[in-house]
């Protein structure tokens, strides 16, 4: 790791010095010419400032994720390992509760919390009593009261979309599951299916016999769809799958049936799971990026806790296409 002693030996100068130009001491006297040269070499040898993180006590990292879904999605449990490895680097100290749990475990004294997974209306409510900072991560189910950080699944849906139709597909299904609503617990339209209806019917393209929606986003429920797929007389030439964990379903059912992928049938999913690259064939997905999300979440919750503000924020985190031989 580059030091301040190496750019101050590098560009002959004391390591005070450089310290305190690159901390922007306007009390220092040295020339433009030296501290133009201390800021370029310090870039050039890749230093970067240790920053010291103000220490943030008593944080709830609530896991509310059922242990089916943990297993089905393994999103969710990265960005439950991510956030701990994180949240040590940055100083705050986190206390870890399950759903299994429940909120009458979680201390009424709280800094903050960060919510992973899907809470009921009840338990928000309860939640906001004990503390009113918090973020949540990969869901918003009250962006009045709390920040929230998401991958932006309407984004990468409309890409999927948007690519088949350039590469001349017209016949494009969905596989997906369902949403569930916070105040009776009952399924509801997840974004990825209401973007993909929005994205076909844009394109004149949109057919209901060509999507198919479960409960759950598990293996078992891609394969069980991907052979409901395989009974329609006219097979899609295109699918937009929601989750890699259905994919995996749906390409075993796809090669039991000898369907050709991609000649017969083209698949894009969204993940970027390890295993998308050693499925049959290779997996085309967006990858999202679990560690920007994570940090993006705790920087919230570092200024709501430091700062305070009365607006919350909504961010959408991005996701870049990976394309194998799927598609």
């Amino acid at each position: 790791m580059a030091t301040i002693k190496e750019i101050a030996e590098m560009v002959g100068v004391s390591s005070s010095a450089v310290s305190r130009v690159l901390n922007y001491d306007e009390g220092i006297s040295v020339s433009d010419e030296t501290r133009e040269a201390i800021f370029a070499t310090a870039e050039k040898i890749g230093y970067k400032k240790r920053v010291i993180y103000p220490k943030i006590e008593n944080v709830a990292l609530l896991y509310f994720v059922d242990h089916e879904d943990e297993l089905e999605d393994v999103f969710y449990h990265g960005v439950k390992d991510e956030i701990i490895k994180q949240a040590k680097k940055m100083n705050i100290q986190l206390s870890i509760y399950d759903r299994k749990d429940g909120m009458d475990h979680v201390p009424k004294d709280l800094s903050a919390f960060i919510a992973i997974g899907w809470l009921t209306r009840k338990e928000i409510n309860a939640l906001y009593k004990r503390c009113k900072r918090g973020v949540f991560i990969g869901t918003s189910p009250d962006e009045k009261l709390f920040d929230a950080v998401k991958p932006n699944m309407d984004s990468f849906v409309t890409q999927m979309v948007d690519y088949f139709v350039e590469k001349g597909h017209k016949r494009i299904g969905f596989i997906g599951g369902s949403d569930r609503n916070i105040d009776t617990g009952k399924p509801s339209m997840d974004i990825r299916e209401w973007s993909f209806r929005q994205s076909t019917a844009y394109y004149g393209c949109l057919n209901e016999e060509y999507i198919f929606i479960s409960e759950r986003f598990t293996v078992d429920d891609g394969y069980r769809m991907g052979k409901e797929l395989l009974k329609k007389e006219i097979l899609p030439t295109a699918l937009c799958v929601a989750s890699d964990t259905l994919a995996v379903g749906v390409l075993q059912a796809l090669n039991e049936g000898n369907i050709q992928i991609p000649e017969q049938v083209a698949v894009f999913s969204i993940n970027d799971v390890n295993i998308a690259k050693y499925l049959s064939p290779p997996l085309t997905t967006i990858h999202i990026d679990i560690p920007c999300i994570c940090e993006t979440a705790l920087d919230l919750l570092r200024n709501r806790v430091l700062y305070g503000g009365r607006v919350t924020k909504l961010v959408f985190v991005n996701g870049i296409p990976v394309f194998r031989k799927s598609c």
